[in-house]
């Protein structure tokens, strides 16, 4: 596999395992949840190979900033995006989308969410093996 290395995370700690909405393991720290002035929660979340979250959407939008590894970035009905460290995504609000590890490294990114996330279906295997 590869960035194993980032199997404890980068900057910041790995945090706990998330349960729901994800499909594979995936880990998340809250890094920033006060309230004031922005309201803008930032989590640092770490994909294992082949972990991906959910279709979803964002009401005001999110910005993704890669931290290590390699992942996938898809809205729905565009191709998916590959990114890799450095790489800083700028979702737009109430847009469909997905992002996760590939299937052969680990992948992490800060995700800067304010506002409602709504949840939605799973990302389809068949989908994802083609990338």
């Amino acid at each position: 596999m590869e960035n194993e290395h980032l199997n404890n995370s980068t900057i910041f700690p790995l945090g706990q395992k998330v349960e729901a909405n994800f499909i594979g393991d995936a880990y998340l720290q809250m890094v920033f949840t006060d309230p004031t002035p922005l309201n803008a929660p930032i989590g640092n979340v770490t994909f294992t190979p082949g972990a991906r979250n959910n279709w979803h959407s964002h009401k005001i939008g999110q910005v993704l900033l890669v931290t290590g590894g390699e992942g996938w970035y898809q809205q729905e009905g565009k191709s998916a995006q590959l990114l890799k460290t450095g790489d800083v995504v700028n979702i737009p609000p109430n847009i469909k989308h997905w992002h996760g590890a590939t299937k052969d490294s680990w992948f992490v990114q800060l995700a800067i969410s304010p506002g409602e996330t709504e949840w939605l279906e799973p990302v389809d295997d068949e989908l994802y093996n083609k990338l």
